[in-house]
């Protein structure tokens, strides 16, 4: 099989995440190399070295258990994940409630290092495992009606302190994507972590990776995925709609309200490591921008 830009290396060939626990010693030792994968053509001077398993799993948005960043590891030990399973709903042929060890039997399970930027302008890349939800949607059945594919997250008060009270947020947890947005290749359903099952803190068991988008549109912890005919309204554009857009394509030239878009911090790099100048598309032009040919990404942001 022909292997695409984006794939990475078979397990063998992703350093281990313990080897990344002391990162001096990796980089000095030139172990980074492993790691080359997920790059746009073009772009393949650029290694892609994993954070380590420690900032990948402690520094989190996932609202759900605080708007602290170390909030989720604190509390997501207290989320049940097994069993889990997923309802697929809507314009969708086989519609039903499927156990994820069933869902999984219908996919292709791989592993892949993807960048990930969050809105906030800090960045990450991370080795996910999991599979492409086109192979879910087409193994379900997408009715030709379908425009939109909706993500909710699960809604446990009880297990998750940021539902109960008042947080300013309609729970649960809402997202949306265009299904030629959902059916790219890129779109990766997550179950994994440097060959490990999907940390909690980290939206266990299931959740979307697009990688080519602001990281709130990564809904975790995923219990529901609808085919819609009309676009869904996402958590974060119903919350705030003037800063936060349906799209959210990383777009290095339409900045927050807030803050400016165009340089990113990196996460681990250090006090001296600086900021990046941030990608179009995150780095994944190649891939996705035919989706939005002749769109305004100002006006579609």
């Amino acid at each position: 099989m022909m292997r695409q830009d984006w794939d990475i290396y078979k397990d063998r060939d992703v350093t281990p995440k313990e080897m990344f626990l002391n990162r001096r010693q990796i980089m000095a030792g030139g172990l980074g190399a492993a790691c080359v994968t997920a790059l746009p053509r073009g772009a393949r001077a650029e290694a892609l070295t994993p954070n380590s398993f420690e900032e990948i799993t402690s520094y989190n948005n996932f609202y759900e258990f605080g708007w602290d960043k170390s909030d989720p590891k604190k509390y997501a030990a207290a989320l049940t994940t097994t069993p889990w399973s997923v309802e697929i709903d809507g314009l969708v042929e086989r519609p039903g409630t499927y156990a994820l060890e069933d869902l999984l039997k219908m996919v292709t399970v791989s592993e892949r290092i993807y960048r990930f930027r969050c809105v906030e302008a800090w960045s990450m890349v991370i080795p996910w495992s999991g599979f492409q939800l086109s192979d879910l949607l087409e193994s379900v059945g997408v009715q030709s009606g379908a425009r939109y594919v909706g993500f909710t997250s699960v809604l446990r008060p009880k297990e998750m302190p940021g539902q109960s009270g008042y947080s300013g947020i309609d729970w649960p947890y809402q997202e949306g994507l265009r299904l030629d947005e959902a059916m790219n290749p890129l779109t990766l359903m997550a179950t994994g972590l440097y060959g490990e099952d999907l940390p909690k803190q980290n939206g266990a068991p299931i959740r979307l990776v697009v990688p080519w988008k602001y990281g709130f549109k990564s809904a975790k912890s995923i219990v529901k995925i609808s085919l819609l005919k009309d676009q869904p309204l996402n958590t974060w554009q119903a919350l705030q709609p003037k800063e936060y857009g349906f799209y959210a394509n990383v777009n290095p030239q339409v900045d927050h309200p807030r803050w400016s878009q165009a340089t990113e911090r990196v996460i681990g790099a250090g006090l001296f490591g600086g900021r990046k100048e941030t990608l179009m598309f995150n780095g994944y032009g190649e891939q996705v921008a035919s989706l939005y040919r002749g769109m305004d990404l100002r006006k579609f942001y």
